[in-house]
């Protein structure tokens, strides 16, 4: 059980989204206008449906903040579905008169199929409802609060897109599959948070737009790769001890869960496999010579450069052994493209067991720039947690005063180890 964990309720054109966020310490400034800055940037991007034109998504605090501050208690928010209006008989709570009727032509791609097979339903809406990327909103919501912690511990996350569909962003060498040093740190992230695709180039972003555009007129969908750069992450988070203690394997975990994300890399990944043992690793070399003081008044970013040795390439990702090494943490994503088509696909139907076509819902086109959103969230919550089991503590004082010794107990004045 982690010390900072979430569970979320609702369903996709239900009441609304709860969330409630539990292992938060006491004293962390916190207001929904945080939250909700985080959930506009989820809900943008070129490609997205209709839908998002309906929701205005905002998160009301019910619980866990007094005076604009966090209590250590749970943290519960709600966020509004704006559409249930339209939707009150479908997903009504209590019984009706005359149900509405039932969704039986399954998706390829979705869990329609499995999920009526698993829980043994006759209708597809409460897998549909439930397994839709709108539960995602309630995510980001819990991953603004873990965002905000880290903001305190000078951390800093960030994603972009990198592909979609044919088209790639030229950013780097795609054989390595890595960053030089201060590479992904001197990303233009304005220039990110204004395409809209989140791209850093201007001529990938015309071409990913054409790509949407022509699939949207086909009545396909497209998906692609976004990448999520944190910076300022301290060594030492997570352990190699047990396999569940490994940071990476924590990271792919909660990156794969988000919906339509079928594969993860950290670093360089794959491309690892093609490389001999002498190229594939970061040579560990002494930094330039630096005066390191004990003093706990030195800010943690200073001791964070204050290194003695650093790593020459990061194709490691800023992992090793389990274990955060002081690096870039560099994880990409592999977005499919979305699973309802206005075009549909060849389907079953579940009452007649004749072919049809699959059931089609207003859906995204391309969601490859919320993906990106979505996973900064879960990135953010799982380097929160390992915070927290790293520095411990019950108020963010404790928390900052534990973290401060810390980078002050591996730095010594002659600039050994």
């Amino acid at each position: 059980m982690g010390q900072f964990r979430f569970i979320t309720a609702g369903e996709s054109h239900g009441r609304g989204l709860t969330t409630i966020v539990e292992g938060m310490v006491a004293g962390l400034a916190l207001e929904a206008a945080y939250i909700n800055k985080e959930l506009k940037r989820r809900q943008q991007g070129y490609g997205r449906g209709p839908r998002m034109g309906i929701e205005e998504d905002k998160a009301e605090i019910i619980s866990g903040i007094r005076y604009g501050l966090t209590i250590g208690s749970p943290i519960a928010l709600f966020i509004a579905n704006r559409d249930w209006e339209n939707w009150q008989e479908t997903i009504s709570v209590a019984p009706v008169d005359k149900e509405a009727e039932p969704v039986t032509r399954p998706r390829p791609g979705h869990a329609d199929l499995a999920g009526v097979i698993k829980y043994g339903l006759g209708d597809i809406r409460p897998i549909l409802e439930r397994a839709s990327a709108r539960e995602t909103a309630a995510r980001v919501a819990a991953g603004a609060i873990a965002k905000r912690f880290l903001e305190e511990l000078g951390i800093a996350i960030h994603s972009h897109t990198v592909a979609i569909g044919g088209v790639k962003a030229p950013l780097r060498d795609d054989s390595l599959r890595h960053y030089g040093l201060g590479e992904a740190s001197s990303i233009d992230w304005q220039q990110v948070e204004a395409s809209p695709v989140r791209c850093t180039d201007a001529e990938t972003e015309r071409e990913m737009v054409a790509a949407i555009d022509q699939a949207k007129a086909e009545g396909d969908t497209l998906g692609g790769v976004f990448e999520l750069i944190a910076v300022g992450v301290p060594i030492g988070l997570g352990a190699h001890v047990s396999w569940d203690r490994r940071l990476d394997g924590r990271i792919a975990q909660a990156i794969v869960s988000i919906n339509a994300v079928k594969g993860v890399e950290i670093g360089a990944g794959f491309a690892l496999a093609g490389l001999r043992g002498s190229q594939a690793h970061d040579i560990v070399e002494p930094s330039p010579t630096v005066t390191v003081s004990r003093s706990s008044e030195r800010s943690e970013e200073a001791a964070k450069q204050s290194l003695p040795w650093h790593h020459a390439t990061n194709r490691a990702g800023g992992i090793e052994g389990g274990i955060s090494n002081g690096e870039d943490i560099v994880v990409t994503a592999v977005v499919k493209p979305i699973a309802t088509l206005a075009k549909p696909l060849p389907s079953v139907d579940l009452r007649s067991g004749e072919m049809v076509n699959a059931h089609y819902e207003r859906s995204d086109v391309c969601v490859v720039p919320a993906a990106g959103v979505i996973g900064e969230a879960m990135l953010a919550i799982v380097l929160a947690d390992a915070c927290l089991q790293k520095f411990g503590g019950d108020n963010l004082k404790e928390t900052l005063a534990n973290y401060r010794h810390y980078l002050s107990s591996y730095l010594v004045s002659d600039g050994g180890p």
